[in-house]
């Protein structure tokens, strides 16, 4: 990777930049950990997220934050799909139950809205798009999906979200059950993030 050049990242979670930074190391090495940053890092805005679709949501996310920092940017934007709810909550599923990241409330009113479903037909999945954007306009999105099947009541300590009622294919535990190297490694926003490191190591001239 060239002396000095910078990626940063369109999140406030620190827990989320060493996670890209880790999916990044591989095919970058000798990455300097203080060449990937994030939003909060750099005091970047946080954008209107209006878009429809999950990769709408992390395009505005990284063209914001590549105008704002003239740095090439990745974003990314995911949620929970299930399949009775025609793939809601979507794009909605951070302020599911009115307010934006209040996990218990967004829980408590999704298992109430499946209550009365049958095992074999409460199957879902996240879903995470993420995105790279340049600040010579070069945009590109890849996208991840984690499959599974959706827990009567939450389980598990680990991980945020919707993670305690979702329960991967071939699993038995919840998401929230798994070790954060476990959910990693099969994660919605690994595979994303994964899959998107080639372009990211082109932005940087790897």
């Amino acid at each position: 990777m060239p002396a000095g050049a910078r990626l940063v990242l369109a999140t406030h979670n620190a827990h989320k930049v060493g996670e890209l930074r880790a999916i990044l190391a591989p095919a970058l090495p000798g990455l300097d950990p203080s060449a990937v940053v994030g939003a909060r890092e750099v005091g970047a805005p946080e954008p209107v997220e209006d878009g429809v679709t999950f990769a709408e949501n992390a395009l505005i996310k990284a063209r914001a934050l590549a105008a704002f920092t003239g740095l090439p940017a990745v974003a990314d934007d995911s949620g929970l799909s299930v399949d009775v709810l025609g793939g809601a909550p979507g794009i909605f599923s951070a302020r599911w139950a009115g307010r934006h990241g209040d996990d218990a409330a967004n829980l408590d009113l999704l298992l109430a809205q499946l209550a009365d479903i049958a095992p074999e037909h409460r199957g879902a999945r996240f879903v995470c798009a993420a995105a790279l954007v340049t600040p010579d306009g070069f945009e590109h999105v890849e996208t991840g999906a984690l499959v599974g099947t959706l827990a009567g009541s939450p389980r598990g300590e680990h991980g945020f979200g919707y993670d305690p009622v979702l329960v991967p294919l071939g699993e038995s535990r919840t998401c929230a059950e798994l070790s954060p190297q476990e959910k990693n490694a099969i994660s919605h926003r690994g595979q994303a993030f994964r899959a998107l490191v080639p372009a990211v190591v082109r932005a940087l001239g790897g």
